[in-house]
């Protein structure tokens, strides 16, 4: 689901860090912890969100000092344009596909759930909608809902659109641009965690785990290591050991998956969520600055870098297949089942990628100024077309006489 990479098709422009294929390896391990939650082998798999979440405020962040650094200002329309041209496309083509295919095909409840959701993931607020619907997450996962996934995409693009303003500010405030920007992240880190300890409640903690303020930390503890500051501290902190400081961090970041569960484990939401976003970002931090250790190499495992590459597509596209395969209408389960919805999730993701994705990143030059804008007013107002075109079912009725 991180949706900054950098690649070696685009080479590294002058201010940008080289491609480093471990962080392409996290994101594969990102979406497999997610797929095995999902499909029920892996409790505490929805913490690969919190790793996409710390990898996306590390590149995002190490990207917009980068360029505060060497312009001494940031340039929001072209890294907005840029966002766009990475996110919309793969977005609204499963939004639009699944619609579709959801209202010829779909029962009732999921085809207004589908039309009611839509509009929301359009407009990035699909988590706080959700939320003023009470949908559980914890109990959501069900039949009815094609786009609930998407929470932590509104998220993410959210955090797009103010982060970027906040740089901007303090780089045109004057010098020590990467300190001010450190220490903003690191306050309201602070305050977010403060934020999900008073406002969780027990018996469902969906309030804290999907809102945009009580889930900031873990983008900004990615952003906080993404600074020069910290990365600072870190290297000299772990000169000669951060091959093994990094393999204690991944141990201990794939027991939390093991063993969390976000139904019973409390401690998730009173620190426990804040202590393992720290750890992913350090341990971001660390596959930078030691690209040859044990941990980055293994990271770097080929199948598992493919993976991160599809990553954002393959999040996209994994719930709605979940949905649509479920057990019931094929017939299967366990790992068959699994195997199946991970084959056809993949192949989407792949031909997403590969025939839609890329092309428009990298070689359309009609994505970008003036054509880039047209296309996507053009794009919004056909998404926006789609959800009043399509008569949603009326709600089933009860006939109370019946009941007598």
């Amino acid at each position: 689901m991180t949706m900054v990479q950098p690649s070696k098709a685009t080479g590294a422009p002058a201010g940008r860090r080289p491609y480093l294929p471990a962080l392409d390896g996290l994101r594969g391990l990102a979406i497999l912890g997610v797929l095995l939650f999902h499909t029920g082998h892996l409790p505490g798999g929805f913490l690969g969100v919190d790793l996409f979440f710390a990898l996306s405020g590390y590149l995002i962040t190490d990207l917009l000092l980068r360029e505060a650094e060497a312009s001494g200002t940031v340039s929001l329309v072209a890294f907005w344009g840029r966002r766009v041209r990475r996110l919309l496309p793969a977005l609204a083509t499963m939004l639009a596909g699944v619609t579709v295919l959801v209202w010829a095909a779909g029962p009732p409840d999921m085809v207004r759930a589908a039309l009611s959701d839509g509009p929301w993931v359009q407009l990035n607020l699909v988590n706080w909608h959700l939320l003023a619907e009470s949908a559980g997450y914890w109990d959501r996962f069900g039949p009815g809902r094609v786009f609930e996934h998407l929470w932590s995409i509104a998220v993410e693009e959210q955090f797009y659109l103010v982060w970027p303003v906040l740089v901007l500010v303090i780089a045109r405030c004057g010098r020590h641009a990467d300190r001010w920007v450190a220490i903003t992240a690191a306050l309201v880190s602070a305050g977010s965690l403060a934020l999900m300890i008073m406002l969780v409640a027990p018996a469902d903690p969906t309030r804290v785990y999907t809102g945009t303020d009580t889930r900031a930390f873990s983008l900004l503890l990615g952003a906080l290591v993404a600074t020069r500051t910290v990365r600072a501290v870190l290297a000299r902190a772990t000169v000669r050991w951060a091959g093994a400081v990094s393999a204690v961090l991944a141990a201990g970041i794939g027991a939390a998956w093991s063993l969390a569960d976000g139904t019973t484990s409390l401690w998730l939401f009173n620190g426990g969520l804040f202590a393992h976003s720290a750890a992913a970002a350090v341990l971001i931090g660390l596959c930078v600055q030691a690209p040859r250790s044990g941990v980055a190499k293994a990271l770097s495992w080929r199948p598992l870098r493919w993976s991160g590459l599809i990553s954002y597509s393959l999040y996209l596209w994994h719930w709605p297949v979940i949905v649509l395969l479920s057990p019931e209408r094929t017939g299967l389960g366990g790992w068959p089942w699994t195997a199946v919805v991970c084959a056809v999730s993949i192949g989407l993701a792949a031909l997403s990628k590969y025939l839609l994705e890329d092309p428009i990143r990298f070689r359309a030059g009609w994505a970008r100024g003036r054509g880039g804008l047209l296309a996507f007013a053009a794009l919004m107002i056909g998404l926006a077309v789609l959800w009043l075109a399509l008569p949603a079912p009326a709600p089933a009725t009860i006939d109370i006489g019946e009941l007598d």
